[in-house]
């Protein structure tokens, strides 16, 4: 078996409520690591840290926080330092999908998606910086997606913001590697989530059988599948790795 050497390590997974966020921070749990969850819906939250904690025996904290204030942004972070001393892992995963026809995106419309997609990053990676430069190192992993790298049609302002995302991250990656802080993205195409679920309006397996027909490998991906590449990115094993913009996307995006 792989030991990605996690055991003990702090991490701090936001948007941990459901989807991507939960299953990251129950891989993250299972390998040892003591894992922070925030998301604005406390019960909810709190409904997955009670998983995570059946499932692994692993104490969680649920810190209920919109990643769009700066004051629950700091407050998280806190209380994470507080609980555990320090911090070694930080999963920005937080947000939503915002995208449509250009000259129906009014200036909120902007506004509301740089503060969920980019600066809740910018904030929590300046907060967390100073913390992991004390543990000797750490680990960032920004989730944007491939429209970052390659825009579709009507896809703004997610496909600015995420590209300001992907951007962060190689800026940062460079600046830091010195302290051993390594940052990466992943960068999503298609993959189940509860966004995705609540768009399905009722047939779910519909849904995603029809989304498959745009992935060369036929099939949506797991959000299990994409906390193990976070998990591996977070690692040990992954010591040389940084500055990367991952697809995760079954082959769909035009861009490498």
């Amino acid at each position: 078996m792989l030991d990605l050497g996690l055991t003990g390590k702090v991490a701090i997974v936001t948007g941990g409520s459901e989807g991507l966020g939960r299953a990251t921070a129950l891989r993250l749990a299972a390998e040892g690591a003591r894992v922070v969850i925030c998301a604005r819906r406390k019960d909810v939250l709190e409904r997955a840290a009670e998983l995570i904690r059946t499932e692994t025996g692993v104490q969680v904290l649920a810190h209920p926080a919109d990643v769009t204030r700066p004051a629950d942004v700091e407050a998280v972070v806190n209380a994470t330092v507080a609980a555990h001393r320090g911090i070694d892992i930080l999963i920005n995963n937080a947000g939503t999908s915002s995208a449509g026809p250009f000259e129906q995106m009014d200036d909120a419309t902007w506004e509301a998606d740089i503060q969920v997609k980019l600066m809740a990053a910018v904030r929590l990676c300046r907060l967390v910086i100073p913390h992991m430069k004390k543990r000797g190192g750490g680990r960032i992993v920004n989730v944007t997606t491939v429209g970052g790298k390659a825009p579709t049609a009507r896809a703004l302002p997610t496909s600015v913001t995420r590209a300001a995302g992907i951007n962060l991250t190689k800026s940062l990656a460079n600046e830091y590697a010195p302290d051993r802080i390594l940052v990466n993205t992943i960068c999503l195409g298609l993959v189940k989530s509860a966004q995705w679920e609540r768009r399905a309006k009722g047939d779910l397996e519909g849904y995603y059988r029809e989304v498959a027909k745009r992935v060369p490998v036929g099939r949506v991906g797991e959000a299990e599948e994409f906390a193990d590449l976070a998990a591996f990115l977070c690692s040990a094993r992954a010591a040389y790795i940084t500055g990367t913009a991952i697809n995760f996307d079954g082959g769909m995006s035009a861009a490498f």
